[in-house]
């Protein structure tokens, strides 16, 4: 643990694959299991498979978690879930059994590229019906800590198919 104090950080959880609920749940045990205390979980929200809605609907969570890991060691710790739960990296946006993506860390911008690539705020969560929503339900206050815009502005500027094709569970 190289952080001496603790970091709030929001990571977003989905699966479309297996029993998507349950993959949700184990994720979240075996996050706590690594000493990541989650302090708030969303609702479960579902989702057409991007880009194409033809794939497994997915089931989508966004926790808010205490930490006193660095972004990379929790990135790698998420990476090592995702594998544990069944994920196989073929083709991008390919059905999976876990996804875990960093959302913010301690409001702050992070990249580095070392054994992980590592962006923070993930690079495309403010288009991203399935982490606002529930970002939203966690935090009516966040900001995106680059853009310096409120969660209530990013959800305003998503089309109005994506706030109507969203189902809360």
């Amino acid at each position: 643990m190289s952080e001496k104090q603790a970091k709030i950080a929001f990571l977003a959880i989905g699966s479309n694959l297996g029993n998507r609920k349950l993959n949700i749940e184990l994720t979240k045990f075996k996050l706590q299991s690594n000493l990541i205390n989650i302090l708030k979980s969303s609702s479960l929200y579902e989702t057409s498979s991007w880009p194409d809605k033809t794939k497994p609907k997915f089931l989508n969570n966004v926790i808010k978690i205490k930490t006193y890991l660095s972004p990379a060691q929790l990135l790698k710790i998420c990476k090592k879930i995702e594998f544990q739960l069944g994920r196989k990296r073929k083709a991008k946006n390919e059905p999976r059994t876990c996804d875990i993506d960093i959302i913010d860390y301690d409001q702050k911008a992070v990249k580095s590229i070392n054994s992980y690539s590592i962006v923070i705020p993930h690079p495309r969560m403010e288009s991203r019906n399935f982490v606002l929503i529930p970002l939203y339900e966690l935090s009516k206050n966040w900001k995106h800590p680059i853009k310096k815009v409120n969660i209530v502005k990013l959800i305003s500027f998503l089309d109005a198919k994506d706030l109507t094709s969203i189902k809360q569970i």
